[in-house]
């Protein structure tokens, strides 16, 4: 990490190099009209030391020219290893013991959490109308990270009245991630029965799913097919008649959708990638942090998911 030369925008993950973002941000910056600026990403081990996040935060904070980062992946790792650092902190971020967003004003570093704004406009986005109060649907999201306590706290709000799932599952491959995400929904009042579980193999996945009502909603939001190989589930796992398959990633190698593609005829399945989520994700962020407004939805919304597509050769008629 070297002093930025022009204000700059960073990107915490682990293969940023990778991402669609660093031919996208460019178009978007321009589109923008927010000047000559440049993205740089910062690649991460999962899980990695304490040491690690606290060298990464304290530079972008102390850097005149860093103006802030998008954090993937290591959302509860790097808050819990930097809380002390930071100046402000959201409620949101306050309340997930998360972060997704790093931005500065006036020299003070403040940590958000974005991804119960971004998930859930992106969730909405892909459910039919009242899709949970007229099924009687559930939720399985596989993984207990950032991702999953943002989308199953939007879910559970008492504001959407009867359209909640009638179940949560959640399932991680450790016990700390699930104890954690059972504390958050204690602690935020969530009355929507929640289960969490355990899965040590793809095959403990499989058995969860096989328990859900049809017209379920089953989320990968283990990273695997991006972060690392493979899928949570097995290909024998049986997928819910009638369910809502949405994989959080959109590149990689996505064996979660084509596991879902081979029962999608059979089971009547609505099958969706992380596209959507990427940009609500990325724009909600990058607002935050060059302080400029980005619509979420209508023309000016369309007219920054073309630019994505165009940048990266996705056919724009995608979701």
């Amino acid at each position: 990490m070297t002093p930025a030369q022009k204000p700059t925008f960073y990107f915490i993950g682990v293969t940023t190099g990778a991402s669609s973002i660093m031919r996208v941000f460019p178009k978007w910056a321009a589109h923008l009209g927010l000047g000559d600026v440049a993205i740089k990403g910062i690649d991460l081990k999962p899980h990695d030391t304490v040491e690690s996040y606290r060298a990464v935060t304290r530079f972008i904070k102390e850097d005149p020219l860093s103006l802030g980062a998008l954090v993937t992946t290591h959302k509860l790792d790097l808050y819990a290893a930097c809380a002390d650092l930071f100046d402000e902190i959201d409620p949101h971020a306050r309340l997930m013991a998360e972060t997704s967003c790093l931005s500065k004003r006036n020299g003070r570093l403040i940590c958000h959490a974005k991804d119960p704004i971004s998930s859930g406009l992106a969730l909405d986005g892909l459910l039919p109308t009242n899709h949970f109060a007229d099924t009687g649907a559930e939720l399985l999201s596989m993984g207990a990270g950032g991702s999953t306590i943002a989308l199953t706290w939007h879910l559970a709000q008492p504001s959407r009245g009867a359209n909640r799932p009638a179940r949560i599952v959640v399932t991680d491959r450790t016990q700390p991630r699930l104890d954690h995400i059972r504390a958050f929904h204690e602690a935020s009042g969530c009355d929507v029965p929640c289960d969490y579980v355990l899965a040590d193999r793809p095959e403990d996945n499989d058995a969860q799913m096989k328990t859900l009502q049809p017209g379920s909603v089953v989320v990968n939001a283990t990273g695997l097919g991006k972060d690392a190989p493979g899928s949570p589930l097995t290909f024998d796992g049986p997928f819910p008649h009638g369910g809502i398959v949405w994989e959080l990633n959109y590149r990689g190698d996505l064996v979660f959708l084509d596991q879902a593609r081979a029962q999608q005829a059979a089971r009547g399945l609505q099958i969706e990638d992380g596209w959507t989520y990427f940009i609500h994700g990325w724009t909600q962020v990058i607002a935050e942090v060059f302080d400029v407004p980005i619509p979420t939805s209508g023309p000016g919304f369309d007219a920054i998911s073309q630019i994505a597509a165009e940048a990266t050769g996705r056919v724009a008629s995608q979701p």
